[in-house]
């Protein structure tokens, strides 16, 4: 029996921060939360993304929008996106798993493309007096070393990997948004707009934010159920944040990430 005072919910899937495997999303962190999302959403018939997110590994960001919309379409609720400060490069491919995307008109939007790159170190441990030594198996396994000279093939190999990245980011862009894009190739060069923008040239539908949103969806009185992950206490996550944000590093200099 449903109560007269009660106010309607509205699930608010709250997806801040860099993309990453050990970063602030990822689909690990998310699984439990879309599935606590799904159960809300199913009864009200909406979801809402509140994104605020730079982009970062395009693995991680494509896991997270494939599961939204599995999980939206094997339940049958609507996605609504709303950007906040960034929804850019792995966070507008997250965005573009909701059937309409909303934006404040400063809101960063777009950055549709791959970048990767580090630095190359040669010189500097020749002068420090450092041997370096290196045992390997497979002519390629120590492609992008930055500790040594850069190879033309091993460049022209990483701009082709992230051709491929970015080729699949415009396929995921145009299926999701189809017909709402109103420009061309440029949409895709890497650039970024403010909401305004976005919204003239069909990557957002609006302009919006998550109350607004809430309000529209389920009426003045409705209350945003907030749904992300939970945070684990400070002692458990300081020290293996510490490593892990070394590795982290060292693996951004040789692989492509969205932002």
């Amino acid at each position: 029996m449903k109560l007269p005072f009660r106010r309607p919910r509205i699930p608010v899937l709250v997806l801040h921060g860099m993309i990453a495997r050990r970063g602030a999303i990822h689909i690990g962190a998310y699984e439990k939360p879309i599935a606590r999302a799904a159960a809300l959403a199913r009864r009200c018939g909406h979801l809402v993304l509140d994104i605020d997110s730079p982009g970062g590994s395009p693995v991680q960001s494509d896991l997270v929008a494939t599961a939204l919309r599995m999980a939206a379409e094997k339940d049958g609720f609507r996605i609504h996106a709303a950007i906040a400060d960034v929804g850019a490069s792995g966070g507008y491919w997250i965005a573009c798993a909701a059937d309409r995307i909303v934006a404040n008109p400063m809101s960063i939007v777009g950055s549709i493309g791959v970048i990767g790159g580090g630095f190359g170190f040669p010189e500097a441990i020749a002068r420090l007096g450092i041997e370096r030594r290196v045992y390997k198996a497979g002519a390629n396994k120590q492609r992008l070393d930055p500790f040594l000279p850069e190879k033309a093939d091993d460049a022209a190999f990483a701009e082709a990997l992230m051709a491929d990245i970015h080729k699949g980011f415009i396929a995921w862009v145009q299926k999701r948004r189809g017909a709402a894009l109103k420009s061309g190739a440029e949409l895709f060069d890497g650039g970024y707009m403010l909401g305004e923008r976005a919204v003239a040239v069909g990557l957002a539908d609006g302009i919006g934010n998550v109350a607004a949103l809430v309000r529209e969806l389920g009426g003045e009185k409705a209350r945003a159920v907030r749904i992300g992950p939970r945070r684990r206490g400070l002692l458990a996550w300081i020290p293996g944040l510490a490593l892990d944000a070394v590795a982290e590093r060292a693996a951004a200099s040789r692989f492509p990430t969205l932002g």
